[in-house]
């Protein structure tokens, strides 16, 4: 231990950065190192009562080796599960007392963080498990936790690249921008094969290697007492000791002495996409700002020359997408088109190059460089608005620009590149400058790859039977114990108790009868809002399915008074975002905004709703836009899973059973009139609430809704009654075939209730401990953690002001989908027997702790608002909520299970192979399994 006068030493070494007295929004700071190389970051925020600890190594996949692939993100999964001092289950099992946000984490190519946010009692025990973590973890991994995880991690890989279209793209990317030897040739998730052959000791080195205080940031963002915090840090960290010294890596940029063209037989993909990759720069390269700037120009938004040229002149795509992605050592610009069925990647390509060719005559106009600039610039403050977006921010800055206080430098660097710079960007990097193209086509359809391309090396794993390494959780294993100056094995008190600050919530309501609902909130200098209009899907009918999605994507499509590209550009150059979304229950207008354009972005959204275009060309491009999408939704099991679900709870008579999209017949069916008509009769200010949460005050948000109130003509809608949806008599398995599907994706459930229901949220307390509390649900513990089945599953009620479904969800490996099914039934028919008191005490806590970080962000308070409406609740509806919950008892937490989660009244639904997988599944006891698509089984 440091003597008090080192300690004294070390806090005045430390840094401290204080925003000047100026306009410019900025963040404040302190910085400070312990001895052995620890960085420690905080920033002190009062406004909710959480704070956020977040614990980043400065390790990725970069620091791997060839052949060890994927130990980076594996290690990041090892170091939740168990320290010496938490015990089994780690960080997760401390979350689910303390009111965390659940323990998380992530890895890039070049570094790895562990994060969470909790009510600020709790400071200490997350300071005190971030310490057990970083010193006094690996002797707890043994050979069984190791086996199990690979599973996990190998099953996360299936769920995010094997099982999914277009998953293998980065794979082939990089290996051909990056040579061999390049630390970014391989993926972060690394390779099946690399993931099996890890040992032990291989972990074990990485760990000695890369996790030591010199290599690691502990950042600290939210409402807590800075001395303190500090007095801690010391405790927990000090004796922790420094590891080898890190050299810092070279960069190494790349270039291409040729052009690279490659395919790729999709399995899943039912549309072509042609990406292009070159090589760019790293973090924070003088030219990152304007080559993020010179991509958001050329593809994103109805002005982009990319957009016009392809989606609108030659009618190839629906959209098209470009970005620069920067890493530490080096960087990629990329483009991505997913072309409509049966177009030619060729004439893609063509059209690309004609773009290119008008943009190096016309370059970017100056009001399309400021309307960019506007949107980044909100972007950053929205990336910033929680106390973890902060600590997040610093911590990154810390590692690649070597300058946390980058933090309040950021949003000048883009502001100062200039159209010079643009056009100087294209010309370096892009322009007649060497790629990567990969054409991802439909299986069998070779013919719409690019010329000249070469197969690309992919990997597919075969589905084997019995194939995984057997392991078992439970195996006993001794470890010795890390030596310490003190008994870490004690678990830090809590500090205070977290004050429920409520935001305070202004009403108001407007002769139209549209009502508004408000929260003031400045901690960042903009406004979130949203208009909702009761109606959307319920609306419609089997003839005009798909008719409120048409008519929400019509209304950015220019007004009376704009074109879609004369709107969309008023709508950047204010720093907005509006965007029109129709769901089940309601057509909706929301968006953000600089809180010094509100009026201005108002009186946009005011044209978007009461002067719609009506423009026959832009219909018909939705319509195509529309009819593209559903076609690409029959190669994505989760999609499939969705959709058929929705069939099997609602019934096929029911419009919530039919895709939000429509049918290929009815789009095809629709009209323009059938829209307007859609229009007239549906959208009214009787039906509709403003909602807005930010840096406004109640009469400049009343002012600014009071033209649209003026000028929108009250009129009654009628609304369906909709049926009261009932659970099937006896549960039926159902299963889609996905013909070499690596995983099986579950969709298991009935309908449950409504959110009006008294009974809603009760069963909302109920279903944590099974499937509602991440880690701290059976569901996980038991098919993640037991089996190594999946990568995740959860189970939930949908809030719905009807009977909406209760459902399980998951996605599990192929060759133990009837096992995975078999002890989610068992699981959920032991459940409520099973419930102890202990279960209900450990949901008590969560589900009243982690109220404190309920209405954190502007997105937090505009959903609170969105309840309150929806529902009918009351403004204080979360201390109800408190006393509901402290009020339940383990014979409620039952009988709410038996009465809203019944197994044998259930329908499961399974989207796999069905060669392999499909007749195990009548040994589940329900029949035989119907299989839901034949016509397209092998």
């Amino acid at each position: 231990m440091k003597t008090l006068k080192f300690l004294n030493l070390l806090l005045f070494l430390g840094t401290t950065v204080v925003a000047q007295e100026s306009k410019n929004f900025s963040v404040d700071f302190e910085t400070f190192n312990l001895e052995n190389g620890l960085k420690v970051i905080l920033h002190q925020d009062h406004s909710d009562p959480v704070v956020a600890v977040a614990l980043t190594a400065h390790v990725g996949s970069a620091r791997e080796k060839e052949g060890r692939t994927g130990f980076a993100h594996l290690f990041e999964h090892l170091l939740f599960l168990e320290s010496e001092n938490l015990g089994k289950g780690g960080l997760d099992k401390l979350s689910a007392r303390i009111g965390g946000s659940g323990a998380n984490g992530s890895t890039s190519r070049d570094r790895t963080n562990y994060f969470q946010t909790v009510p600020n009692d709790a400071l200490e025990k997350m300071i005190w498990a971030e310490a057990d973590k970083l010193g006094f973890f690996i002797n707890t991994v043994t050979e069984p936790v190791l086996a199990k995880e690979k599973q996990v991690v190998k099953n996360e890989k299936r769920q995010r690249v094997d099982n999914r279209p277009y998953g293998h793209t980065y794979y082939v990317v990089d290996r051909n921008l990056y040579p061999e030897g390049h630390p970014y040739h391989w993926q972060v998730i690394g390779s099946l094969k690399d993931l099996q052959n890890a040992t032990l000791q291989d972990v074990k080195d990485f760990y000695n290697r890369w996790y030591v205080p010199n290599n690691v940031i502990l950042t600290i963002s939210g409402d807590f007492d800075k001395e303190q915090a500090k007095e801690w840090v010391h405790k927990y960290f000090d004796e922790i000791d420094r590891g080898p010294d890190i050299e810092e890596l070279e960069k190494k940029p790349v270039s291409l002495v040729e052009i690279k063209n490659l395919y790729h037989e999709d399995n899943f993909a039912k549309l072509p996409e042609l990406t292009l990759t070159w090589p760019s720069v790293h973090y924070y390269h003088p030219d990152s700002f304007a080559l993020e700037i010179l991509a958001s120009y050329l593809a994103n938004g109805k002005n982009a020359p990319l957009y016009k040229k392809l989606v609108e002149e030659k009618n190839l795509t629906s959209q098209v997408e470009m970005f620069n992605y920067p890493s530490e050592l080096a960087g990629q610009l990329m483009l991505q088109v997913r072309a409509y069925e049966g177009k030619d990647l060729d004439s893609v390509k063509l059209a690309i190059e004609e773009s290119f060719s008008e943009f190096e005559q016309n370059g970017i106009p100056e009001k399309d460089l400021k309307r960019i600039k506007a949107g980044l610039e909100t972007n950053f403050y929205n990336s910033i608005s929680s106390v973890l977006g902060k600590g997040f921010q610093l911590a990154q800055y810390e590692i690649f620009a070597k300058d946390p206080n980058f933090i309040n430098k950021e949003v000048d660097k883009l502001l100062v590149v200039t159209t010079g710079d643009v056009m100087r960007v294209f010309n370096k990097y892009v322009n007649d400058k060497n790629y990567v193209a990969t054409s991802f086509v439909p299986k069998g359809s070779l013919e719409l790859a690019l010329e000249g391309s070469e197969k690309a090396e992919v990997v597919e794993e075969k589905v084997v039977e019995g194939a995984e390494e057997k392991f078992d959780p439970n195996q006993k294993v001794s470890y010795e114990k890390t030596a310490s100056s003190f008994d870490r094995s004690k678990e830090p008190p809590y500090h205070g108790k977290p004050e429920l600050n409520i935001p305070k919530i202004w009403d108001a309501r407007m002769p139209s009868g549209m009502k508004i609902m408000g929260i003031t909130n400045k901690e960042v200098p903009v406004v979130q809002f949203s208009l909702e209009i009761k109606g959307g899907q319920l609306l419609e009918t089997a003839a005009t399915a798909g008719a409120s999605h048409m008519l929400a994507s019509m209304m950015t499509r220019g007004t009376a008074k704009r074109t879609p590209a004369e709107l969309e550009e008023a709508i950047e150059l204010l720093g907005a975002s509006i965007y029109v979304n129709s769901e089940e229950e309601k057509i909706s207008i929301s968006g953000n905004t600089l809180a010094k354009n509100f009026s201005e972005t108002m009186d946009l959204v005011q044209e978007i709703l009461l002067q719609p275009r009506w423009d026959e060309k832009e219909f018909e491009l939705i319509k195509q836009q529309s009819l593209s999408q559903l076609q690409e939704e029959k190669g994505d099991p989760n999609s499939i899973a969705e959709n058929e679900f929705k069939k099997l709870v609602y019934g096929e008579n029911s419009i919530l059973s039919y895709n939000e999209l429509g049918t290929p017949e009815t789009l095809r069916n629709l009209s323009l009139e059938d829209l307007k008509d859609f229009y007239e009769e549906n959208l009214s200010p009787l039906a509709s609430t403003f909602l807005v949460a930010g840096f406004v005050e109640k009469e400049d948000a009343v002012d600014a809704v009071k033209a649209i109130s003026a000028s929108w003509p009250p009129k009654p809608v009628k609304f369906p009654e909709i049926p009261e949806f009932t659970p099937p008599q006896k549960s039926k398995v159902y299963f889609y075939d996905v013909p070499g599907a690596k995983q099986s994706v579950l969709a298991f459930g009935a309908p449950g209730l409504s959110a009006k229901n008294d009974d809603f949220y009760p069963a909302e307390v109920m279903n944590y401990r099974l499937g509602g509390g991440s880690f701290a649900s059976r569901l996980t513990q038991q098919l993640r953690e037991g089996k190594g089945y999946t990568y995740g599953i959860r189970s939930g009620f949908a809030d719905r002001s009807y009977i909406g479904p209760f459902m399980i969800s998951s996605g599990v490996r192929t060759n133990i989908t009837y096992e995975a099914a078999e002890l989610v039934r068992d699981i959920v028919k032991d459940y409520a027997s099973t419930f102890t008191s202990e279960d209900l005490e450990v949901t008590k806590s969560y589900m009243i702790k982690s109220n404190a970080r309920k209405f954190e962000t502007l997105g937090a308070k505009l959903n609170m608002l969105r309840e309150i409406s929806d529902y009918g609740y009351n403004y204080d509806y979360i201390k109800e909520r408190e006393k509901v919950t402290e009020e339940l008892s383990v014979l409620d937490i039952q009988d709410l299970a038996r009465k809203y989660v019944d197994p044998e009244r259930m329908y499961y639904l399974i989207v796999g192979d069905a060669e392999t997988q499909l007749e195990k599944l009548e040994d589940l006891g329900y029949g035989e399994p119907v299989l839901l698509n034949p016509e397209d089984s092998n």
